[in-house]
């Protein structure tokens, strides 16, 4: 309830526009991106709270340290060991066995900046659990925000990240400058 009343406010206050898709009623890896600005955190709680999704995103296992440890778990935060990946995919893996309707939020465009192009873990994530992958978005040219389509990936790469390309092309990020291409190193990539 207290959140959903957040979200009335944020949206009712700020100057950000909701033009959004339905919320998945599955299992979804959520993409934010572009991912700019440490604003986009809010931006993502806000419509979250505001469509009824129970999300859950990765952060550093630095972000959970000391205080900061039970309010970023009570938003939904999953410590990430950067040295043992593996063990949050199985962790997701349970949770969709298990029937949990949650929205994954991953931020392929990795630290807001300075990357040539998109981390690939959202792919590896939603190709091991069968998740399909919702893509949301924040565009401060419109200043709208909100979820697009609900796509299932083939596993070709390039064909995958087209489909994705083509929806973002025109999604700016609340710093433009900072925005990355949706590419993978993994589209380069030969066998």
């Amino acid at each position: 309830m207290l959140r959903r009343l957040a979200a009335r406010a944020f949206w009712f206050l700020g100057p950000w526009k909701l033009v959004t898709e339905p919320a998945p009623n599955q299992p979804t890896v959520l993409i934010g991106a572009p991912h700019t600005s440490n604003w986009d955190f809010p931006v993502m709680l806000a419509i979250a709270w505001r469509l009824g999704i129970d999300v859950h995103w990765m952060g550093k296992t630095s972000l959970f340290t000391s205080w900061r440890g039970p309010i970023m778990r009570g938003l939904g935060g999953i410590p990430v060991d950067r040295s043992d990946p593996k063990r949050v995919v199985a962790e997701v893996i349970d949770r969709v066995r298990s029937g949990e309707v949650f929205g994954l939020v991953v931020t392929p465009d990795g630290t807001r900046k300075g990357h040539t192009h998109w981390k690939s873990g959202f792919y590896r994530i939603a190709m091991k659990t069968g998740m399909p992958v919702t893509l949301g978005f924040v565009d401060r040219t419109t200043m709208t925000t909100g979820l697009g389509p609900t796509i299932e990936l083939t596993g070709d790469v390039a064909a995958d990240m087209d489909r994705i390309r083509e929806f973002y092309a025109d999604k700016a990020g609340i710093r433009p400058k900072h925005r990355v291409e949706p590419r993978l190193r993994e589209e380069f990539e030969t066998d």
